[in-house]
């Protein structure tokens, strides 16, 4: 059982990840790398830097990963913040589970760089890693590869969600075709005016509040577009949606997000769509980031890697009593 020192120290480090109207952006931007850098990587991963593009990206291989396999990570932030440096450690912990390479961009940030800034550098990684792969898979068709275009997973967490939304929007069919799964971690989802969380005052909880949504909305984009579905997917129409690739996303139960996230099941599926929401009991924002305090923090990743990697083994008692899924919306017959 986690302890209520551990809970505590852990809604601390968390709160790095988004943005207060009471900080310096610098300051803030400084205070989220010192809080979850790390020197060294677990698990033996590898790290290397390479180019997509015009884009730096982190390419963290573990010691045993699928070659026609890789993840794209779009790392959190509150649309100003974060970086490829302090979401290495947590993607290669991603990587080790999932048995894939994982490359995390470094796109450019608000308020310098606002909407569509940063998505216009995922769109130029994402269609680099994909032409890359192919080129790949083509050299090595000799060895009896089981398909001639890449198997692309995308991954994002926070406002880093918004812009995975965004990206795969725009995505032609051809290239959704190849992506096997979409993992979002506590989800932004609607930054419009219409929002509860962005209307209604002292909304929070452990980790966040609206007026930190409402901040960073407004620093990310002028209000017009904040009803954008390219920048609030909430509200992307079910025509939208419709050919979306199968998406899973985790979160804790005492998030103020929950609700965006339950509609955007409820959207998908409208639109013929799979998607499994997984809800961990007690949890908060971002709490797979603060593993040395939470385990379930461990347990989650663990479950994604699962999901990832096809493996089907049953969980055994003492981890069902610990993290149960609450709610599990998964339509396997969509």
């Amino acid at each position: 059982m986690n302890s209520a020192h551990d809970r505590k120290s852990a809604i601390k480090k968390l709160k790095s990840l988004v943005y207060s109207t009471k900080q310096d952006l610098e300051v803030f931007r400084k205070n989220l790398d010192k809080a979850f850098y790390s020197p060294s990587l677990p698990n033996d991963v590898e790290c290397n830097e390479h180019k997509y593009g015009n884009i730096r990206c982190d390419v963290l291989m573990p010691p045993v990963y699928s070659t026609e396999r890789i993840m794209i990570y779009i790392h959190g932030g509150s649309f100003v913040g974060g970086s490829k440096s302090a979401y290495r450690s947590f993607c290669a912990t991603l990587a080790n589970a999932t048995s894939c390479r994982v490359v995390v961009p470094e796109f450019r940030l608000a308020p310098a760089f606002p909407y569509p800034n940063g998505i216009e550098d995922l769109q130029i990684v994402f269609r680099s890693v994909f032409t890359e792969e192919q080129v790949s898979l083509s050299l090595d068709a000799g060895a009896n590869k089981k398909s001639e275009q890449p198997e692309i997973i995308i991954a994002a967490d926070g406002s880093g969600a918004s812009l995975a939304m965004a990206l795969l929007i725009n995505l032609r069919e051809r290239y959704r075709e190849c992506i096997s799964h979409v993992i979002l971690i506590s989800p932004w989802l609607n930054l419009s005016s219409d929002s509860p969380l962005i209307k209604e005052k002292k909304v929070h909880d452990e980790v966040m509040t609206g007026d930190c949504l409402r901040r960073c909305a407004d620093l990310y984009t002028n209000e017009p577009n904040l009803a954008n579905p390219l920048v609030s997917s909430l509200l992307a129409a079910k025509e939208i949606l419709k050919g979306f690739p199968p998406v899973y996303i985790q979160m804790g139960e005492k998030e103020i997000l929950l609700e965006d996230a339950k509609q955007l099941q409820r959207n998908l599926h409208d639109a013929g769509c799979i998607c499994d929401l997984d809800i961990w009991p007690q949890m908060m924002f971002m709490f797979q980031m603060a593993d040395e305090y939470i385990e379930e923090a461990h347990l989650a990743v663990e479950k994604i890697g699962r999901l990832i990697t096809y493996e089907e083994e049953k969980i055994d008692d003492a981890t069902l009593t610990r993290a149960p899924v609450l709610e599990s919306g998964l339509d396997r017959e969509a």
